[in-house]
């Protein structure tokens, strides 16, 4: 099978014109339909309905679609991987990360790449996990570091490096509740203030319902929900607001004593459960090798600011 007629027919499938996806590939028309018709003799059954000028994907068009885009983009990618490390480079790397890792990653992801490896294009971005994978699918991202509690198990993905992450309230430094309750803080307490919070998962839901009963559900609890923490930490860090999530994301100003996290009664013993997702199967850049190792090392850090 050649891989220049499935690129032509990813072509004519996306684009649903000859004319189109002919001067897209910047071939002839019947260039074109010669190498969709050697296509059809090699599949053994006609990808496309030519009904005058409307063309539709038959059932075996739609069935090898999804599978022939995979092994173009996949030949892509290894044609790539193989002049970036034949020229010693390692590519770009565009990455996708949840609110709780985008907290503890980004900053410190851009400027190791900054300091390390100058040369090298990264970007990075945020916002909801269903929609990153979605992106991840379809290979807008090549990586994303996400809760893996909001993300349903698949074949076509590949989990690893799975950190626990505690969770926890974290308030100001001189917040009233601390001076009203300087020994463990009694749920009750927490309803006469503002809760910032970034979207939770319903495992995280089901556990604070669990432990604190019907008023924690957060659906109620949280009056104040972004997916950006750095926001909601500098909420709570000029008003009386107290964060819900993962208390690894105020590490720095726990650090500097200006966040205080609270000792709750009874403790919260729930978290996210954090990892590196890609494609099964993806053929990945030199510079994926650069993020794993990144990864390896910075989550544990960041889960054992608390643990």
């Amino acid at each position: 099978m050649n891989l220049r007629h499935l690129e032509h027919w990813l072509a004519l499938a996306d684009t649903g014109s000859f004319s189109r996806a002919a001067e897209k590939l910047h071939i002839t028309q019947s260039a074109l339909s010669r190498s969709i018709q050697a296509l059809e003799e090699d599949l053994g059954g006609l990808l496309v309905d030519r009904v005058g000028k409307k063309n539709e994907l038959t059932p075996l068009g739609r069935s090898v679609l999804e599978r022939a885009r995979r092994i173009v983009h996949e030949a892509q990618e290894l044609k790539q991987g193989a002049a970036l490390l034949q020229q010693g480079g390692l590519g770009s790397l565009r990455v996708g990360l949840g609110s709780g890792p985008g907290a503890m990653l980004m900053t410190p992801w851009l400027r190791y790449m900054a300091e390390h490896h100058p040369t090298v294009q990264v970007s990075v971005s945020r916002g909801p996990t269903e929609l990153q994978l979605v992106q991840l699918r379809e290979r807008e991202l090549d990586a994303l570091v996400v809760d893996v509690r909001r993300v349903a198990v698949a074949p076509d993905l590949n989990m690893t490096h799975v950190v626990e992450m505690p969770a926890g309230f974290v308030c100001r430094q001189g917040h009233p509740i601390l001076q009203r309750h300087p020994g463990p803080v009694p749920f009750e307490a927490l309803l006469d203030y503002p809760l910032a919070s970034t979207p939770l998962s319903q495992e995280v839901a089901r556990l604070l319902v669990n432990h604190y009963g019907p008023r924690a559900n957060p659906a109620q609890l949280t009056t104040l929900q972004c997916e950006e923490i750095a926001s909601l930490m500098d909420v709570v860090s000029q008003t009386d607001a107290i964060y819900l999530g993962i208390v690894g994301a105020a590490r720095q100003g726990l650090a500097d004593g200006s966040l205080v996290a609270l000792d709750m009664d009874p403790p919260f013993l729930g978290g996210a459960r954090l990892a590196l997702i890609t494609l099964a199967g993806r053929t990945e850049l030199p510079v994926m090798s650069v993020f794993r190792s990144f990864v390896a090392q910075q989550m544990p850090q960041a889960a054992s600011i608390e643990s």
